[in-house]
C-alpha cells in the first residue's frame, strides 16, 4: 500500500485526507443514526400509555426531550397538548425538519467526497501525464522508466479517485434512505400521539364511554308536526 501512495506522488495527500475524512463520517453516521438511538423500541406507545393517564407532568416531557429524536417530536406534541390539532402538528412539523436536519449532519460533506474523489483522482492523472511529457522533452522516447513512471502515477491517482469515491457515494445513499424511514416512522408515532391528545377525539372517547351502544339510550325522535 505505500508503495503504491510513493507511486503516486503529491496528489495522493489530498485523497489519503478525504479518505481518512470519510471513514470518520461513516463511523460517526453509523453510530448516530442506529435504530435504537432515533427510535427507542416502545417509547411510542409507553408515551401514548402517559397521554392517555394524563401523567405528564413536565419532569417527563423534559426527560422524554432528552431520550432520543422520537422522544423530542413526541414532547413537542405534548408542550401543545392543549391546542387545536392544526397548531399540535405546525410545532411537529417544525420540530421534525429541525431533527431531520440533525440526523443528515456531515451527510453534505460525504457527498462532497463522493464528488470529489473522482476529480482529484483526474487530477492526479492529468500531473502523471504532464510530468511524462516533460520527462519525454528532456530524455527523450528512450528512457523507458520515465515513461513508465508518469503512465503509473496516472493510474495510480485515477484507481485512488475511483476508491475513495465508491464507498462514500454508497454510504451517502444508504444514510439518506436510512434517515427518510426515520422520519416517516416518526410522523407515524406523532400522529398516533395526536389521536390521543386531540381535545376533540378525548371528547368523542368520553361520550361514547358514557353512552355506549345498546344501553338503552332513546334514540333522538322526529318532531311532531
Amino acid at each position: 500500500m505505500l508503495e503504491l501512495v510513493k507511486a503516486g506522488g503529491w496528489p495522493m495527500l489530498p485523497l489519503l485526507l478525504l479518505s481518512a475524512v470519510g471513514l470518520a463520517i461513516i463511523v460517526e453516521r453509523f453510530w448516530a443514526l442506529r435504530r435504537s438511538a432515533v427510535l427507542p423500541p416502545g417509547l411510542g406507545q409507553e408515551v401514548r400509555t402517559w397521554a392517555a393517564r394524563g401523567r405528564l407532568d413536565p419532569s417527563h416531557i423534559d426527560s422524554l426531550r432528552r431520550n432520543s429524536p422520537l422522544g423530542e417530536l413526541m414532547a413537542a406534541a405534548l408542550d401543545v397538548r392543549h391546542r387545536p390539532r392544526e397548531e399540535i402538528r405546525e410545532r411537529v412539523e417544525d420540530v421534525g425538519r429541525h431533527i431531520a436536519h440533525r440526523m443528515e449532519r456531515f451527510l453534505n460533506a460525504l457527498g462532497t467526497i463522493a464528488g470529489a474523489g473522482p476529480l482529484l483522482g483526474l487530477f492526479g492523472t492529468v500531473v502523471g501525464m504532464i510530468q511524462m511529457f516533460l520527462g519525454v522533452m528532456d530524455h527523450g522516447v528512450g528512457d523507458v522508466n520515465q515513461l513508465a513512471g508518469g503512465i503509473g502515477k496516472a493510474l495510480v491517482c485515477a484507481a485512488a479517485g475511483m476508491v475513495v469515491a465508491v464507498p462514500a457515494l454508497i454510504f451517502h445513499r444508504w444514510f439518506r434512505a436510512r434517515i427518510d424511514g426515520y422520519i416517516v416512522d416518526m410522523e407515524h408515532e406523532a400522529i398516533q400521539l395526536m389521536d390521543v391528545i386531540d381535545p376533540r377525539a378525548r371528547a368523542a372517547a368520553a361520550a361514547l364511554a358514557a353512552y355506549p351502544q345498546g344501553d338503552g339510550q332513546p334514540d333522538a325522535q322526529p318532531a311532531q308536526g
